[in-house]
């Protein structure tokens, strides 16, 4: 993936989640600490503040450029993919697994996820050249 970022790169900016967000690692010493009780609040503290972090980075965006591998698309990404499509944000997934995630034959991923990329004016592809090939058209259409 991190071959994949870098080409995205060439052509729009790249907010990652997975990404650190320089500030260090935010779990840095979380599971050193005895307390069970303190180290479970420490971790939804940081919990609650990645997906604030997270948040603002879709706010701040004007598309959304997700990867929707898996046996089905990660609950996260789904979310992200709902909350883009709810805030008007374009849309765009590579799908680059065999197996079958969609709910029937017509559709490649969850439908739900599929109606938010493609009502976005996004699509779904199934190779790195293609996805490549949507954000350099993204950027393209939308130079400021």
């Amino acid at each position: 993936m991190h071959n994949l970022v870098a080409r995205l790169r060439e052509h729009v900016i790249v907010n990652n989640p997975w990404e650190p967000a320089g500030d260090g690692d935010p779990f840095e010493g979380i599971h050193e600490i005895d307390s069970v009780r303190e180290r479970e609040r420490r971790l939804a503290e940081v919990n609650r503040m990645l997906g604030r972090l997270n948040r603002q980075s879709i706010d701040a965006s004007d598309a959304l450029f997700a990867i929707l591998d898996g046996v089905d698309v990660d609950s996260g990404t789904a979310a992200e993919i709902g909350y883009a499509f709810g805030r008007g944000k374009y849309i765009s997934g590579l799908r680059t697994d065999f197996r079958l995630a969609g709910d029937n034959p017509g559709s490649i991923v969850n439908l739900q996820v599929e109606y938010f990329i493609l009502e976005s004016g996004g699509r779904i592809v199934t190779d790195i050249e293609a996805f490549v090939d949507l954000a350099r058209e993204f950027a393209a259409a939308h130079e400021r």
